[in-house]
């Protein structure tokens, strides 16, 4: 998960350029649901995908990611391992090893 380096460094990129005051949770949101559908355009044609587009593009929603949690004040690991946890009790191993089946229907 993020460090503190790499959130520091997040924080001096957007300080520097005075992004801040266009970095609303709204305004984060939207942009993580663009460079979605800009990571996901990567494999539109391609199984595959370009590693080096899908390089950039996943660090772009990583980035919009982070900077929402940031701006929540949400602890990024925090939140990633609470839900871990409660996704872990909705997919015991024992019923969901190997299969895609929703919880509900396992």
């Amino acid at each position: 998960m993020p460090t503190a380096a790499t959130l520091e460094a997040l924080r001096a990129f957007v300080r520097e350029r005075d992004w801040a005051q266009f970095h609303t949770p709204e305004n984060l949101a939207k942009s993580i649901s663009i460079e979605a559908a800009e990571l996901l355009e990567c494999f539109q044609w391609d199984a595959d995908g370009d590693p080096a587009s899908v390089r950039d593009e996943l660090a772009d929603v990583l980035t919009y990611c982070l900077l929402l949690a940031d701006r929540l004040g949400l602890d990024a690991d925090g939140i990633v391992l609470d839900k871990l946890a409660k996704t872990r009790e909705k997919y015991p191993v024992d019923r969901a090893k190997g299969r895609s089946t929703k919880y509900d229907a396992l």
